[in-house]
């Protein structure tokens, strides 16, 4: 039950930060399209997770789709869906620090743990 619930937490939180990094820079995608890049990303990660995966591949593989979704949902110019793109890692990134460190919430970039259970050493 808790991966289940850890799952739809990281593609909550994904879809959360294309959503606003999207209304940010260049006026927003709709809500069901930000939930399907977070669905597809995080499936992506699980999935090659799944397959015992080396981290770094696990992290790697939904990048370029993500990337991807992004531009045919944006339907804009390149250098728009880029600058888009990164500010949509930002917010990704800072949702990370935050519940990485807060709740030890991993899922979103598994490699990079901020706090770890001091009891589980």
């Amino acid at each position: 039950m808790k991966y289940i619930r850890d799952f739809a937490l990281a593609i909550a939180l994904t879809a959360a930060s294309y959503y606003m990094g999207t209304l940010l820079v260049s006026g927003g995608i709709n809500w069901w399209e930000a939930l399907l890049i977070g669905i597809t990303v995080v499936s992506l990660g699980a999935i090659t997770e799944g397959l015992n995966a080396p981290i770094w591949l696990i992290i790697l593989v939904p990048f370029p789709v993500g990337m991807l979704l992004l531009y045919f949902f944006l339907n804009t110019t390149v250098i728009m869906w880029f600058s888009t793109y990164l500010m949509t890692l930002l917010i990704y990134t800072l949702i990370h620090m935050l519940v990485s460190y807060s709740f030890q919430f991993h899922s979103l970039i598994p490699a990079w743990k901020l706090r770890t259970n001091p009891s589980a050493r």
